[in-house]
């Protein structure tokens, strides 16, 4: 039966068909966050002296009063009720890359023998969910449960099913950050008050910056069927073994070709479903790759676009099953063909409207323009082996440097006309960049910089940090990951960068000199100390890698080890001095990113010495047996010349599949002692250094073999679904 099952869901898959999506009858402006506690429900469910106060909190940063948090609970409850819901949850981001929620219901004894439907502030503010049962480096042991989950206000309520989910940060009992929320809305608190600061040299209406990001979702669609007939694809989220299909994505015709119906039927279902809870979605297209897909949105504040990234992921998911489906987050699903990422589209706003990366027409809104790019240069440069660190995992390991994705070396592309700019400034005298003209104001020689910059300069793929005309695309992140990582990284490196360049240019204005002066004055300096991040040309050319390291750029490329940034004096420093992470909290993380580095390679690890021993092994053989009972049949047919002669390809295949079979064995014994050893390792950093250096490399050889073995087996009976179905069955 197990022969049969590969090509029993293979003719499944064939004859599903699109599900009927019914679209609501309304326009999408007009069910647009049916779900979500706005601040158009705020308006009508709450008193008026209590809205007004939450829309200062959302919008201006003040403390949340906990006395109001009463009459805030009972207008959700309200809504809530009306909305058919039934339980409550706090929703948050542990370090595990995913949302985690615990549901309890609106009841609570009446004290009479029967119950009654409650919602109190102080369930709305804060629970206890078991911090020691999350990754936390250390941070909570398993005897000590408690941990908090607070309400975070900036973020909306919203509902799924029966249930109404409150954004919450995590943090332990004595403070320490145990999720991605606390650190990023402090990095967004960082940036804004360095920002500001800045703004102000140029602005005098700016009290306000805001961080924004627009993420790009990609991912792979799976027939169900296949699916589960792929024991690594269940397990581990990739493929650990399987031939390249003949036909994959050479051909250049899935990217942004006709979307098949099953996956456009999805797509309209998840679009339907994101809107009604808030998510601006806006693009949909195909991929490069076979069964690639991308969702785009609107571009949003950074903690609301993270928290709707990972509502979508979920959603997804869901979504994704109900048309027959497994959505794959994992960048590296399949060998051979392009990773799925999620580039992370940056940028600052200021509270006059004004794009803080985007040009403008006067010298002084210009000299703004390159102030900011400079510091984010800036910030890139110092921390550029960071920017890496926040990105890296076990699994976005397999994509990065792939020729298909931005390679493991931060660099920033600016395109001719920016780089000339910035040569402009750095090469000119300061008498040459600025004048004084009496009454009349100021004069800058700063090239002209056209409105539509973005079209000025082609784009480079290859680069990991691009600018690209108002904001900048940090390509590197992975599907799978949280935003959050890389936001928190980048906020707290340009927060620095800015307090750096106001205590410099205030410390200049202090001598005595114009304000102008010193702001030029300390950004030629910038310019020569970030020029090595600045590269334009091809980032997957080992010429380049060798560039970089003689730039001083980090060049690393092992997981495990790449990690060790966070810890370097440099990023402790940054972190403390922004007050978005302390060392204990830097240290808890890094011990929880080797961790689950150790558990994604080991699992892979078991599941491919099992697959190898159970599926491949026994399969090649049986298929060698009746290659060796054909040899055996020539003999008795032919004489003993002819039959040598006719069984001569039977014979080869015999014994390369003996060879093959061999080779599997013994380096899956060989895996498991390289396991074995490395789990003894007491140091959970030196542990994952063992398993990215003994354990992996086996794990390559093994599938090495098994795909040799896949193209000379019998087809009838391969048990596991092949790439050219995983990839063209849509």
């Amino acid at each position: 039966m197990a022969n049969n099952l590969r090509f029993q869901v293979v003719e499944e898959a064939f004859k599903k068909h699109a599900l009927d999506v019914e679209a609501p009858s309304e326009r999408p402006s007009e069910y647009f966050g049916k779900y979500v506690f706005s601040r158009q429900k705020m308006y009508k469910y709450l008193p008026a002296d209590i809205y007004n106060k939450m829309i200062d909190v959302m919008d201006n940063g003040a403390r949340l009063d906990r006395s109001i948090a009463d009459a805030v609970a009972a207008g959700m409850k309200q809504w809530a009720k009306e909305m058919g819901v039934t339980h409550y949850t706090h929703w948050f981001q542990p370090l595990t890359e995913g949302t985690a929620e615990k549901h309890d219901a609106f009841v609570e004894h009446d004290g009479k023998g029967g119950m009654i439907e409650k919602f109190s502030g102080k369930l709305l503010v804060q629970q206890e969910p078991d911090a020691s049962s999350f990754p936390n480096g250390g941070i909570r042991n398993t005897f000590e449960a408690r941990g908090y989950s607070a309400w975070d206000p900036t973020s909306p309520v919203f509902i799924i099913d029966d249930t109404l989910c409150i954004p919450t940060i995590f943090i332990a009992y004595t403070g320490e950050a145990l999720d991605y929320k606390a650190p990023l809305l402090r990095s967004i608190h960082a940036v804004d008050k360095a920002a500001t600061d800045v703004c102000q040299y140029f602005y005098d209406d700016v009290n306000k910056v805001q961080v924004n990001l627009g993420w790009e979702q990609e991912y792979f669609l799976v027939d169900e069927g296949l699916y589960s007939a792929r024991p690594d694809l269940l397990m581990t989220g990739r493929t650990l073994m399987g031939h390249e299909s003949a036909k994959n994505q050479q051909m250049d015709d899935h990217y942004f070709g006709t979307i098949p119906d099953r996956v456009q039927a999805f797509m309209k279902d998840l679009e339907i479903q994101a809107l009604e809870l808030a998510i601006p979605v806006k693009t949909r297209h195909n991929e490069v790759a076979p069964n690639q897909f991308e969702l785009a949105p609107i571009f949003e504040e950074c903690n609301l676009a993270v928290d709707h990234n990972m509502l979508l992921m979920s959603l997804m998911k869901r979504v994704a099953r109900k048309h027959g489906f497994r959505v794959l987050l994992h960048e590296k699903p399949f060998d051979g063909i392009n990773g799925s990422g999620k580039h992370n589209n940056w940028s600052l706003s200021a509270n006059n409207g004004i794009l803080l990366h985007a040009p403008a027409k006067t010298p002084e809104e210009n000299l703004r323009f390159v102030t900011f790019i400079v510091e984010t240069l800036m910030a890139v440069f110092h921390h550029n082996g960071l920017l890496k660190a926040s990105i890296m995992s076990a699994t976005n390991a397999h994509r990065l440097g792939g020729n298909e994705a931005p390679p493991a070396i931060i660099s920033s592309f600016l395109g001719k006309q920016l780089n000339e700019l910035l040569d402009h400034i750095e090469k000119s005298e300061k008498n040459e960049l600025f004048n004084l003209k009496g009454k009349q104001g100021m004069e800058i020689d700063i090239p002209q910089i056209p409105d539509l910059i973005i079209d000025n300069t082609d784009r480079n793929r290859t680069s990991p940090f691009a600018f690209t005309g108002n904001r900048f695309e940090f390509r590197a992140p992975g599907s799978a990951a949280n935003c959050a990582s890389a936001m928190i990284a980048l906020n707290a490196a340009m927060a620095e960068a800015l307090v750096s360049v106001k205590q410099r240019v205030d410390a200049l204005v202090n001598k005595g000199e114009n304000k102008i002066s010193a702001i030029l004055d300390v950004l030629r300096e910038d310019i020569r100390t970030c020029k090595p991040v600045r590269f334009d040309g091809n980032g997957y050319s080992d010429e380049w890698v060798e560039e970089a390291r003689q730039r001083g750029l980090d060049v690393e490329k092992s997981c495990p080890i790449i990690f060790e940034r966070y810890l370097d004096e440099s990023s402790v420093r940054m972190f403390e001095q922004t007050k978005v992470m302390n060392r204990k909290e830097l240290e808890a993380r890094n011990e929880v990113k080797w961790e689950m580095y150790v558990k994604t390679v080991q699992i892979e690890a078991r599941v491919l010495g099992d697959l190898a021993m159970n599926h491949i092994i026994p399969v090649s053989t049986h298929y060698q047996s009746k290659l060796i009972k054909n040899v055996q049949g020539m003999k008795d047919v032919f004489s003993a010349e002819k039959a040598d002669r006719l069984s001569s390809r039977n014979m080869k295949l015999i014994e390369e599949i003996a060879e093959r079979t061999e080779k599997i064995e013994q380096l899956v014994e060989e895996l498991t002692d390289a396991r074995r050893v490395a789990n003894h390792i007491e140091s959970i950093q030196q542990r994952a250094i063992a398993y990215h250096d003994t354990v992996e490399p086996h794990m390559d050889a093994i599938r090495y073999e098994i795909d040799h073995l896949e193209m000379i087996v019998e087809d009838g009976l391969w048990t596991l679904p092949k790439y050219r179905e995983l990839l063209f069955i849509r």
